[in-house]
């Protein structure tokens, strides 16, 4: 496996935020033409993605995926994407979007930031710790006002939120301790158990499509764009960078989402939502310029 610096895994990470913010918007658009509950645009999202990865590597993986240890890491990635993606809806069901997105996203980097450090032995640093100060405080100006408007929160749908943010933390840290792995091995392993754990729950709520050229081109974006694409630039930017520093510049997710509700769907930011981003993109611009390898 080719060696990728720091410097090219900030970038791989951040256009793998790039492409996540995308994938909201995509999958709120699937759900109103396409018919599709979310656990089964998830999991056309992860057979795409799993699909466009091997279509697109340069050699054949699927042995790696009959790899003994290698085996049983992917079973653990698959069921951790799996339960953070069903968990991150559940909390939008009992709690709404914007707090949904404000615990999941929040509570990530934090949990993260944790388990890198007691877990793998990685420290953060001073500029890393600031980075992530400002990332929160971001987060929080950028949606703050949207989760206070929100519905009342259950404590249950934080609860799912809080679920959600640990399991994409564990995906991280798992990912982050074997970085020998083949990144392009563990997503299609990812996306193909993460997919077989959602099966049962998307047959009930309903897997086939209403076939339209909108449906389909939307589908064909969401597996290649924000899945196949993101998530092989993710794995591959943990490589090379601390797993704490790779969740705080995904966070860059939420800008993404934010400005292309302004120019998609003609959404007003106020003026401390557009702080929020500008504070959101200083602490990626921070690590990008400062990336620190293991």
């Amino acid at each position: 496996m080719t060696h990728v610096s720091a410097r090219r895994g900030t970038f791989y990470v951040s256009v793998a935020a790039t492409a996540w913010g995308t994938g909201g918007a995509a999958g709120s658009l699937l759900f109103e033409t396409g018919g599709l509950g979310p656990v089964g645009v998830s999991l056309w999202r992860y057979l795409l993605g799993a699909a466009f990865l091997l279509v697109l590597a340069r050699r054949a993986r699927v042995g790696g995926l009959l790899n003994g240890p290698l085996n049983g890491r992917l079973l653990v990635v698959g069921a951790g994407m799996a339960v953070y993606q069903t968990a991150y809806f559940a909390a939008i069901a009992h709690s709404g979007v914007a707090v949904a997105t404000v615990v999941t996203m929040g509570a990530t980097p934090v949990f993260t930031a944790l388990g890198s450090r007691f877990l793998l032995r990685e420290r953060l640093g001073r500029v890393g710790l600031v980075a992530l100060a400002a990332a929160l405080a971001g987060l929080v100006l950028l949606t703050g006002e949207a989760a206070v408007q929100a519905r009342a929160s259950s404590a249950l749908g934080v609860a799912f939120a809080l679920t959600s943010a640990a399991g994409y933390a564990g995906v991280t840290l798992l990912s982050r301790r074997h970085n020998g792995d083949d990144p392009v091995t563990v997503a299609v392993g990812g996306f193909v158990v993460g997919a077989v754990c959602l099966a049962p729950f998307a047959l009930t709520e309903g897997v086939v499509p209403v076939l339209t050229w909108e449906t389909v081109a939307l589908l064909v974006y969401l597996g290649a764009v924000p899945t196949a694409l993101a998530y092989g630039l993710f794995f591959r930017a943990l490589t090379a960078l601390r797993a704490t520093t790779v969740s705080i510049i995904s966070l860059g997710e939420a800008v993404g989402a934010a400005l292309l509700g302004v120019v998609v769907f003609g959404e007003r930011l106020t003026p401390a939502a557009w702080c929020g981003c500008a504070l959101l993109l200083a602490a990626v611009v921070v690590l990008t310029t400062r990336a620190d390898t293991a």
